[in-house]
């Protein structure tokens, strides 16, 4: 056993304080199964109309549950930030007129309370994984959490993360690795797949992760996708958008429904291949 392995053993996210596999159950999708969890959706919501018809069709590809940002963390404070509550209450309704759990992300522990009412999952971002007051905070709740890995974070400090929610009695985490900065230019981020299929190893949680992000190019998404599922992971989180040259934030990552449609299709016989199901 490495140092590393070593120090993991002694910690809650550890298969040692909990031998048995972690599975979450949201609205009857459950997270850490057999079936692998495919999470689709714009990267911010931007109109009713406009997720309505992304929902429609991600879930006609065989998506179980819905993604859409309402409060978005962005490098220039003069890009899109999201509608705030007015998403929150969009993305409400349309997952539930589509019978599709929702995940949004959660920035302010202020807005714990307003996030919790409208969502079924709470991610927290990469710029917030270091934010252990908000980490304490949903520690405290009856919700799921997906913790995304920092763009700088190691392993361990992904998993120490993860700790501080588990520490605060909510063991309904989700890890999800979304690329760390590198020095490479040519995309967005590193994706490391070395570090989802090493957290399936060390820990009981489940395991998702983010190719869009991950990589920050359309082409990419798919050959990275499929590689996570191959590497063992519990699903993937999609950025998908109809018009993706005209999307607020992230259109170069965001897949058009017919190419998320192909990957659903191509996505079948390496879940297969892994004793998985993507539908």
């Amino acid at each position: 056993m490495n140092a590393l392995a070593e120090k993991v053993s002694k910690m809650l996210v550890s298969k040692e304080a909990h031998p048995q596999m972690t599975e979450i159950e949201v609205k009857g999708c459950v997270i850490g199964g057999k079936q692998l969890v495919i999470i689709a959706g714009p990267c911010a919501i931007e109109t009713e109309e406009l997720l309505k018809e992304t929902a429609f069709k991600v879930r006609g590809a065989g998506a179980g549950m819905l993604r859409g940002g309402a409060f978005k963390p962005r490098t220039s404070p003069y890009s899109f930030q999201g509608l705030g509550v007015v998403g929150l209450e969009t993305l409400a309704k349309i997952g539930e007129s589509m019978n599709m759990p929702v995940i949004t992300e959660i920035m302010d522990s202020e807005d714990i309370p307003i996030v919790a009412e409208h969502a079924d999952i709470l991610q927290v971002g990469a710029r917030n994984m270091h934010n252990f007051s908000l980490l304490k905070k949903l520690g405290r709740i009856d919700k799921p959490v997906m913790l995304k890995r920092g763009m700088s974070a190691t392993i361990e400090e992904w998993l120490l993360a993860a700790e501080y929610i588990l520490a605060g009695g909510n063991g309904q985490v989700i890890l999800c690795e979304r690329g760390i900065r590198s020095a490479e230019r040519w995309t967005r981020n590193t994706l490391d797949l070395s570090a989802a299929a090493l957290a399936k190893e060390l820990t009981h949680l489940p395991v998702i992760v983010d190719p869009s992000h991950g990589t920050g190019v359309r082409s990419l998404v798919a050959p990275m996708a499929k590689a996570a599922i191959a590497a063992g992971t519990d699903g993937l989180i999609i950025e998908v958008h109809p018009h993706p040259e005209k999307a607020l934030s992230d259109g170069e990552q965001s897949l058009t429904p017919k190419q998320f449609s192909l990957l659903m299709r191509e996505l079948e016989p390496v879940a297969n291949a892994m004793g998985r199901r993507v539908r």
